[in-house]
């Protein structure tokens, strides 16, 4: 563990340093989360950071949302390649410095265009997926099939409550993440965001068919019950320049 100070989890994001590079709107995500061994992450990360723990555990995230009105450097939402439905596997990791942030293991993505720039510009492992989203009976329904590699894929049903969450240190830990980690022309570099604090609802994971999780590293993760199922109608977030 480093032995910096921490940042501390907090549900207010702190504001970005500058202007801000880009903007996304993420709708409808559902946060499903397992605890793990720190030990099967650490070898996944990159250089320079350990696993972030929270009650003596590391925690692996598979996250499915709506992205779109993407906007770079000011410009108008982007139309058709700013828009698609994003399921990621998702760790949690802290810099020498005590910097807390995600890093994604994969994000599948049905825009080639936006999975090509995300690669080439932030080495950010978005993977090239036919992914989609269907909404009945109170039920989101997520799915992805990665092209190319067919059985990298994952069905996700949802059934979100009414209850809110409010205050909880795990739901805090798990989605207050103002930064992403991630290695990039020999360096590890950190990359802030901000938005709005979450609106959060407890959810019940009514099924899940994955391999994702699996393909990430962590065989076997999918057949266990989630440690934690939380949904949120999503927010507006700004994205500052890496550090």
């Amino acid at each position: 563990m480093t032995d910096a100070a921490m940042d501390p989890v907090s549900a207010v994001a702190p504001l970005l340093a500058g202007r801000a590079s880009s903007s996304q709107r993420w709708s409808n995500l559902i946060f499903v989360h397992w605890r793990v061994d720190a030990a099967l992450v650490a070898p996944l990360l990159p250089d320079g950071l350990v696993p972030d723990e929270f009650d003596g555990a590391s925690w692996v995230g598979l996250i499915p949302f709506v992205l779109d009105r993407a906007t770079v450097f000011g410009s108008p939402p982007i139309p058709y390649f700013g828009t698609f439905v994003e399921v990621n596997v998702r760790l949690y990791a802290v810099d020498a410095n005590g910097h807390r942030g995600v890093v994604f293991v994969s994000l599948e993505a049905s825009r080639l265009a936006a999975v090509l720039a995300a690669r080439a510009l932030f080495s950010i492992p978005y993977m090239w997926s036919r992914t989609k989203l269907e909404v009945g009976a109170g039920e989101y329904r997520y799915t992805a099939r990665r092209h190319l590699a067919a059985g990298a894929h994952t069905e996700i049903v949802v059934r979100p409550t009414a209850r809110p969450v409010f205050g909880d240190p795990l739901a805090d830990f798990l989605t207050a993440r103002w930064a992403l980690f991630t290695r990039t022309r020999g360096r590890t570099v950190h990359l802030r965001n901000h938005h709005e604090p979450w609106e959060l609802f407890e959810a019940e994971l009514v099924s899940l068919d994955d391999t994702l999780l699996a393909v990430a590293g962590f065989p076997g993760l999918a057949g266990r019950e989630p440690d934690s199922v939380l949904y949120s109608p999503g927010v507006t977030t700004w994205f500052g320049a890496a550090g």
